[in-house]
């Protein structure tokens, strides 16, 4: 008897904090439905400029790496592949629906050390900014190996500064 009502109220305090984690969520999941539903992928992509593997941090408000957006599945961390495309940037995420972001939603590119609780070496992790309705966002990838980093990031430079769109959504 001695173990077990100290075992018991240990199990009742860990349910609390579940449940408060849960409720927190759910509340996040609210204040933030107005996030509309995300660009379709497209059905034949063609041939990727560069493509690596990695892991997909998650999405944030824009210049907000603690704002984890929750709705739509963007603020699941998995593994993933980014491609990058002449049209836009995806991720293929395991376990979570792809995202696709199109070139002229692109603002920006950022090398970064840590985002939604992710944090790695300076510059460890590939920030994408862009726009979604009138969201400002920044997604979170870190590459699987250093050296495809380089590729990605110069790839992406590339194709926002080839979207004259990107920069004059961008507000920057």
């Amino acid at each position: 008897m001695d173990k077990i009502l100290p075992g018991l109220a240990m199990l009742a305090v860990i349910a609390v904090v579940f449940v408060l984690l849960a409720i927190g969520w759910r509340n996040r999941l609210k204040r933030q439905s107005d996030v509309e539903q995300l660009p379709p992928v497209p059905a034949a992509p063609g041939e990727p400029i560069t493509t690596a593997e990695g892991q997909y941090v998650a999405t944030t408000t824009g210049g907000d790496w603690l704002d984890r957006i929750a709705v739509h599945g963007l603020g699941i961390r998995t593994n993933a592949t980014l491609s990058v495309y002449p049209h836009g940037v995806l991720f293929d995420r395991s376990g979570a629906p792809a995202l696709y972001i199109p070139a002229a939603a692109l603002g920006g590119a950022r090398q970064d050390s840590g985002m939604a609780g992710k944090f790695v070496e300076k510059d460890g992790l590939l920030v994408l900014t862009w726009l979604h309705g009138s969201h400002e966002l920044d997604t979170g990838f870190r590459t699987r190996r250093a050296a495809d980093k380089d590729t990605l990031y110069a790839a992406l430079q590339e194709l926002i500064s080839s979207a004259p769109a990107a920069g004059a959504n961008s507000g920057k």
